[in-house]
């Protein structure tokens, strides 16, 4: 039986098995998918014994994403562009790398909550791993610009003129950001559930009226990004799950060779 896993660490909270047996169960497809624990020095080791034992492909999560590109003999173009994998493929003698995280992001944003990124003013907070992974799809959506703001000024600066050349991107320091609206506001720094938004850093009035505030973290509840974009007036919020869903069913595919539906998985992730 083909085996496929998450690996990252902490992993223990990972709902991804959840969503690939599901997966599996609605396209007939006879697989296994667990989550795998790596020690913080042990990715290759763990990886490596993971093949070793039949391991066909890999989700990758938190912190070994990096490694992962690393690690990969063969790139997709949007692993090379975001410089980090999420998704691994074994190709017989190497793993094929790839990341799915945009393109599960404009999926959610634009067919499961009904955003409109084309023509519009889009804000992207934070400058790492998980900002790199979406700013180009976002830009292969038209908004009329896209900003990118950062605690690490000179951090936005870099990603912000590594892909001037994909579409209208700039960066913005957060204490100039007073006074913007912006219709879709993401966030994508390391703020967690276990985390609070730093009110002397971003501006209360970020949100134009109508904006959608969009977290990439999930949780069953507001996360502390989204109740922030509350008290400021936000009705219009989503956070990471269906971004976390579809990016999923983008490696399914890269694995099996068929998109599944990912509506119905959506009410058995909430509950």
């Amino acid at each position: 039986m083909d085996r496929y896993a998450v690996i990252g660490n902490p992993v223990a909270h990972s709902k991804s098995p959840l969503i690939h047996a599901a997966f599996a169960e609605a396209t007939a497809q006879t697989l296994t998918y667990e989550r795998l624990l790596a020690p913080l020095d042990g990715f290759r080791d763990t990886v490596a014994r993971f093949v070793a034992e039949g391991g066909k492909g890999l989700n990758v999560t938190v912190p070994f994403k990096l490694e992962a590109f690393a690690l990969a003999r063969e790139h997709s173009a949007r692993a090379s562009i975001a410089g980090a994998c999420n998704t691994l493929a074994w190709r017989g003698d190497h793993w094929y790398g790839d990341n799915t995280d945009g393109a599960g992001l404009l999926r959610d944003l634009v067919h499961n909550v009904g955003a409109t990124i084309a023509g519009r003013d889009v804000l992207v907070l934070g400058a790492g791993g998980a900002a790199r992974g979406i700013v180009v799809p976002l830009l292969g959506e038209s908004p009329r610009r896209l900003v990118v703001a950062n605690r690490t000024h000179t951090k936005a600066m870099r990603l912000a003129t590594e892909f001037a050349a994909d579409g209208p991107i700039v960066a913005i320091e957060p204490a100039a950001l007073a006074g913007a609206r912006f219709d879709v506001v993401i966030n994508a720094t390391s703020i967690g559930l276990g985390s609070s938004v730093p009110r002397d850093l971003w501006p209360a009035t970020l949100f134009a009226p109508g904006a959608l505030a969009y977290d990439l973290v999930y949780a069953n509840g507001p996360t502390p990004f989204l109740r922030w974009a509350q008290e400021q007036g936000v009705t219009r919020c989503a956070d990471g799950l269906g971004m976390l869903i579809e990016q999923a069913a983008e490696s399914f595919l890269l694995w099996r060779g068929v998109r599944p539906q990912t509506a119905p998985v959506f009410p058995l992730l909430r509950t």
